[in-house]
């Protein structure tokens, strides 16, 4: 399918941005008021870590179910209803009564709102190829940059006049904003001579063949590896600067709003970049950024040197990440367009996944830095060695250009 008018491609990419933030601004908005959720219902706090494994558990297993059901029934379909469930769960979260109950509802929000993410990707798969499509993609990541800058700020400031319920309402009327602008502004982009029939036994059958390739295998899973380096971050990070080091909500919600800034300098960079130095070596650069960001923060916690050591560490390690998504991502679908749907939906389980076991291991050891500063520090040199062992050293393709 050619791409659209320029004019109409700005509108849908810029609904597109706001679908693939829907993981950031799912569990960033809310990350100032965990230890005031935590003192709420009467929680440690590694069990008010486990709602955010419950969305990150809820946001993978949601991307196998939307991406297969979009290569048979189209991307518009579900992605509507995806996005009017994911409203109705957030104000039930709103109203959980007990921990228990908010686990199962974040699981819920999680498992709804996936949808945007994987068919975000298998939009602008659908729409564009080759280099035009990665850096498509590296704007989309753009966008999802500016949820950890602007979610966590948010948040904080409304923790000023409402408690952390409060920020699930706000995340209910988000829902609710972006179902308007998609059922407007988001056209159906899988053609019917193009879907196919879809089953249980038709997706494992796809998947197992997927990740028979190590290209796509080595991507996917380096790519997931990477994502447990940044939900260690984003899971003990509340907890490490509000309790360990005795900051507002208000400054955490600034601390981690510089991160974001990282990783959106990182984003611009990249997509300057992509064209002329390529997505494998920018890939590369920026799996090494967050793991010598890693290592430099674990020194720091060690050797105690406070949030002098911790920020300029985390700032480096997350503006690597910026690198990482849109080039893997890029990288892994490039060959497997007729599976779109499928192949973004794995790429996802997989980072979801994997962030879902890194996410409650940052509180393992009650209020310490040590275990988020471990966590990057693992799952970075795990990222960096999986793609030399099933990538290897390289793996250029050349992909076609295609005109926006």
């Amino acid at each position: 399918m050619s791409p659209p008018p320029p004019g109409r491609a700005t509108a849908l990419l810029v609904v597109l941005g706001a679908l693939s933030a829907f993981g950031p601004i799912t569990t960033d908005l809310y990350l100032p008021s965990l230890p005031e959720v935590a003192g709420d219902l009467d929680v440690a706090p590694s069990q008010v870590q486990a709602t955010l494994t419950a969305c990150l558990v809820g946001l993978a297993v949601g991307q196998a179910i939307a991406g297969p059901l979009s290569d048979s029934y189209g991307r518009r379909r579900p992605l509507l209803i995806g996005i009017g469930l994911f409203a109705l769960a957030s104000l039930g979260c709103a109203a959980a009564p007990s921990v228990v109950v908010l686990d199962v509802l974040r699981l819920v929000q999680g498992l709804c709102g996936a949808a945007g993410i994987v068919l975000a990707r298998a939009i602008v798969r659908d729409r564009w190829t080759g280099v035009q499509m990665a850096r498509i993609y590296a704007a989309l990541m753009g966008a999802v940059s500016l949820g950890p800058i602007l979610a966590p700020t948010i948040g904080g400031a409304l923790l000023g006049f409402m408690d952390w319920r409060g920020l699930f309402v706000v995340l209910a009327g988000f829902g609710v904003v972006l179902l308007v602008t998609c059922a407007t502004w988001v056209p159906e982009t899988l053609v019917p001579e193009r879907r196919r029939d879809v089953g249980l036994l038709v997706t494992l059958r796809v998947g197992r063949r997927l990740m028979a390739d190590r290209v796509f295998a080595g991507y996917s899973i380096a790519s997931g590896l990477a994502f447990g380096a940044l939900f260690s971050y984003i899971s003990g990070s509340s907890f490490v600067y509000q309790d360990v080091f005795g900051v507002s909500p208000q400054v955490y919600g600034l601390l981690f709003a510089l991160n974001g800034c990282a990783l959106l300098l990182a984003n611009v960079i990249n997509h300057r970049l992509q064209e002329r130095i390529g997505s494998e070596r920018l890939l590369r650069a920026g799996l090494l950024a967050v793991l010598g960001g890693a290592v430099l923060l674990t020194a720091s916690v060690v050797a105690g040197a406070g949030l002098a050591g911790v920020i300029p560490s985390l700032f480096i390690a997350v503006g690597g990440l910026g690198f990482v998504p849109s080039n893997s991502v890029a990288l892994a679908l490039g060959p497997h367009g007729a599976d779109a749907g499928t192949a973004s939906a794995l790429i996802g389980v997989i980072q979801f996944l994997i962030g879902a076991i890194a996410a409650p291991l940052a509180g393992v050891a009650g209020e310490s830095a040590v275990p988020m500063a471990i966590g990057m520090l693992a799952f970075s040199g795990a990222s960096l060695l999986t793609l030399r062992a099933l990538v290897g050293r390289s793996h250029v393709v050349e992909q076609p250009r295609q005109a926006a």
